[in-house]
C-alpha cells in the first residue's frame, strides 16, 4: 500500500472536489445574492489554480523548504497582522478574516498561515531533535511558534480556524516527543483562556446554549436556527435523499447552504450514502497521511506529513460536528467541498506537499534470507 499512497490520496481528494462542485451547482443558484452560476465558474477557476499549484508543489523537493521556515513564519504573522489594519482588512459579518492588497484578489491569510506554521514547528523539532523533551526548547519556544499565529487568528473572531490550527500543532508536538504533562498543562491553560473570552462574548455563548436546546422558542429562530435547519435537511434526505436539485432547505431556509453548511445539503439531496462516503474519503486521507508520515525517512518529512494531514482533517471533523449539531457553530468550511477560493487552493497545496513527501520517500523491498544447507527434523512416533 505504501507505494500507492499518492494514487489513493488523489482519488479521495478528487471525489470530494467533484462532489463539492456538483453540490455548489445545486445550491448556489438559489442564493438571492448570487447571479446564476457565477460561483460555480469561480470555484472551477480556483480548482484549476489549486491543482496547478498542487502539481508544482508535489514536483518540488519539500526538504528545501526547511531552510526558509523563519521567513515563512514571519510572512504568515505579518499577513495576519494586516487583518487588524483598517483599509486593508475586509470585514464580513463582524469577522476580519480577509485582507485586500493592491493588485491581488481578496484572500484569507489564516489559510496560508496554517501551512507555514506547520512547516515552522516541524523544522524546529527537526533542528532540536535531542532537546524535544526539554521544557524550554521542547515546549516553550515551539509553543510560541504556534501560539502567536493562533492568537492572531483567534482575535480576528475566527475561533474555529484558531482551534483547528492549535489542535494540529499539538498533534505535531506530541509526535515530536514533547512531554505529555507539558502538553496537558498548556491545553488546560488554553481551554481556560478560551472559556473566559467566550463567556465575555454574548453571541458565542448564545451558540453554545442553543446547541442543547435547538427547538426551543428562544433559539430556533436565533442562534440555533442554522443548525436546526441543517438537521431538518438530514431528516428530509433520509437514506436515499430527495434527489439532486430537489432539496427544500436551500430555498432560503438554510443559511450558507453552499459554504459552511453544504454537508446538510448533501445529506438532503443525495442521502446517507453520500454523507458517509464523504466521511469515508476523509478517513482515507487520515490513513494515507499517517502512512506517508510513517514511511518518510527523516524527521522533517514525518512531522510535516502529520501536520498537513491534521490541518486538512481536523477542520473537516469540526465542520461535520457543527452541521450535525454535535459542536457549537464556528463558521468553518468543509475542506474540498465548501465554496471558497483561499481555503480550496491552500488545502490542495497541502495535498501537493503530502505527495512531495511521498515522492521523496525511498521504498525498499524486503527479501527473504536464502536458506543454505537447510536441515529438516522429524519425530517418528
Amino acid at each position: 500500500m505504501g507505494r500507492k499512497n499518492a494514487i489513493y490520496l488523489c482519488l479521495a481528494v478528487t471525489a470530494l472536489v467533484t462532489l463539492g462542485l456538483v453540490m455548489l451547482t445545486s445550491t448556489s443558484v438559489w442564493d438571492d445574492e448570487v447571479d446564476g452560476y457565477i460561483l460555480v465558474k469561480k470555484q472551477s477557476i480556483w480548482i484549476s489554480l489549486g491543482l496547478i499549484s498542487a502539481i508544482a508543489v508535489s514536483a518540488y523537493d519539500y526538504r528545501k523548504l526547511r531552510r526558509w521556515w523563519v521567513v515563512f513564519f514571519v510572512i504568515s504573522c505579518l499577513l495576519l497582522v494586516l487583518c487588524y489594519i483598517p483599509g486593508i482588512a475586509h470585514e464580513v459579518k463582524g469577522e476580519s478574516r480577509w485582507i485586500r492588497l493592491p493588485g491581488l484578489p481578496q484572500f484569507q491569510p489564516s489559510e496560508l498561515a496554517k501551512i507555514f506554521v506547520i512547516m515552522a514547528i516541524a523544522a524546529w523539532y527537526t533542528h532540536f531533535q535531542t532537546e524535544n523533551r526539554t521544557f524550554y526548547k521542547g515546549m516553550v519556544l515551539p509553543g510560541l511558534l504556534l501560539g502567536i499565529p493562533v492568537l492572531l487568528i483567534f482575535f480576528e473572531k475566527d475561533m474555529g480556524t484558531a482551534m483547528a490550527l492549535g489542535a494540529a500543532g499539538a498533534v505535531i508536538m506530541f509526535c515530536a516527543g514533547t512531554r505529555f504533562v507539558y502538553l496537558g498543562a498548556a491545553g488546560a491553560i488554553a481551554i481556560a483562556g478560551a472559556t473566559i473570552v467566550i463567556k465575555a462574548n454574548q453571541e458565542r455563548m448564545g451558540r453554545i446554549h442553543a446547541l442543547f436546546d435547538l427547538e426551543s422558542d428562544k433559539y430556533r429562530l436565533g442562534d440555533g436556527y442554522q443548525q436546526l435547519h441543517g438537521l431538518y435537511a438530514f431528516a428530509n434526505g433520509g437514506v436515499n435523499g430527495t434527489g439532486l436539485g430537489n432539496g427544500v432547505e436551500k430555498h432560503g431556509y438554510l443559511p450558507e447552504a453552499h459554504t459552511d453548511f453544504i454537508f446538510p445539503a448533501i445529506g438532503e439531496e443525495l442521502g446517507l450514502w453520500f454523507t458517509l462516503g464523504s466521511v469515508f474519503c476523509f478517513v482515507v486521507i487520515v490513513v494515507l497521511g499517517i502512512s506517508i508520515a510513517m514511511n518518510a525517512k527523516e524527521v522533517f518529512g514525518r512531522l510535516m506529513a502529520v501536520g498537513l494531514t491534521s490541518i486538512i482533517v481536523i477542520p473537516a471533523m469540526m465542520n461535520i460536528g457543527v452541521t450535525t449539531a454535535v459542536l457549537p457553530n464556528t463558521g468553518l468550511p468543509l475542506p474540498f467541498i465548501s465554496y471558497g477560493g483561499t481555503n480550496l487552493i491552500f488545502t490542495l497545496i497541502s495535498v501537493g506537499l503530502l505527495i512531495s513527501i511521498h515522492r521523496h520517500t525511498i521504498f525498499t523491498d524486503r527479501k527473504e534470507m536464502p536458506l543454505i544447507n537447510e536441515k529438516k527434523q522429524c519425530l517418528r512416533i
